[in-house]
């Protein structure tokens, strides 16, 4: 019941391109990559201070 199917995906990405057009899909897709590009970023940043408190922790 959870998975999608080719049709459903098919179907998702008709209407994307109904609701948005054509030329606003690139630009919808390329914030989307920034974001998730950011995120990963933040991400890094936050292990690399939790390995650099635990290293304060043990000294």
């Amino acid at each position: 019941m959870g998975r999608l199917g080719v049709t459903e995906i098919l179907v998702i990405l008709a209407v994307v391109l109904l609701l948005f057009g054509g030329k606003k899909i690139p630009e919808l897709m390329k914030g989307l990559g920034s974001g998730i590009k950011e995120f990963k970023n933040a991400a890094k940043d936050d292990e690399k201070k939790e390995d650099k408190k635990e290293s304060e922790t043990k000294e």
